[in-house]
């Protein structure tokens, strides 16, 4: 049987985002940049694999490259970031067609907020694109959350907005070296949400934060 996306070559794989089997080569370049390939997609996880140990990563095109953010900061600062990938997950989880490039946009003008609050000025200049927009305001109801949490269980919030901005800028940079620039691509989201056990996400949308 010929692959239906060329019609030319013999069809050997299957693919789950299609429902049917398509030829090797169609797979490799039309995955995650035509075809919406489910995360659980065995061809999937090791092209990502394969990609990740050979990628040429330019540090030109780090996020805000200008800022080093010190390996301490994640032991110190831990719950913050758990708070924030714990966010960004579920919010994956609910709004499918959200894609690394939606979450590193989302994150850098988000970031860009809390630096320019760290300096005493109130900006804010969330995305224009709604899904980004609403992952923002997502982000920002977790951070507002996680907070009030610090506030309820030590009577007062020890995060300061510049650990915030800088948790966002480590978030950033970290998904320019996870995502692999296709635009159907979720190999950064799907590193985040592997950070949890199965069925740690609640099953409805909530601000629920992680437990401390």
């Amino acid at each position: 049987m010929a692959c239906p996306i060329c019609n030319k070559r013999k069809a050997k794989r299957f693919c789950p985002a299609r429902a049917e089997t398509i030829c090797s080569v169609c797979c490799g370049t039309e995955r995650e940049v035509t075809l919406d390939c489910p995360s659980d997609c065995e061809y999937l996880k090791a092209s990502r694999e394969y990609d990740l140990d050979r990628r040429d990563f330019d540090p030109d095109t780090l996020p805000f490259r200008d800022v080093q953010i010190p390996n301490s900061f994640v032991r110190e600062h831990g719950k913050l970031l758990d708070a924030l990938a714990y966010a960004v997950s579920l919010f994956a989880r609910e709004n499918r067609p959200l894609v690394d490039s939606d979450v590193v946009a989302t994150l850098r003008s988000l970031a860009e907020t809390y630096r320019t609050l760290a300096s005493g000025l109130i900006y804010e200049n969330p995305p224009e694109y709604n899904l980004q927009r609403r992952l923002y305001q997502s982000l920002r109801r977790a951070i507002d959350d996680y907070k009030q949490a610090e506030q309820q269980q030590l009577g007062l919030s020890s995060t300061r907005d510049g650990e915030i901005r800088d948790a966002l800028i480590l978030f950033a940079q970290v998904a320019a070296t996870h995502a692999n620039g296709r635009p159907k691509g979720r190999a950064y989201i799907d590193f985040l949400g592997n950070q949890f056990a199965p069925g740690e996400l609640p099953d409805q949308a909530s601000n629920i934060i992680l437990p401390y």
